[in-house]
């Protein structure tokens, strides 16, 4: 199943395993100490398609689990 959703999408087992993932962006509202940017999350707004592609996958990970288990309940002789 691992192999599965990893071809589906290079981030799909992280989601599985991690936890939807956040989308989040520089916050240039404050000051930024030793070069390392301080980062928030972004509004829905402010997705791009790319972000909502990856927003999605938590989403896209749980209907094919729960696709698997339905046909795995279906089969004959199988618990």
């Amino acid at each position: 199943m691992q192999a599965y959703l990893s071809a589906q999408d290079d981030d799909m087992w992280f989601v599985i395993t991690d936890g939807p993932i956040k989308i989040m962006k520089a916050n240039t509202a404050i000051a930024i100490t030793a070069g390392a940017p301080q980062w928030i999350e972004k509004t829905k707004l402010e997705y791009t398609p790319e972000d909502k592609k990856k927003a999605n996958l938590d989403n896209v990970a749980k209907d094919i689990l729960l696709e698997q288990r339905r046909i795995r309940i279906r089969l004959p002789g199988r618990s």
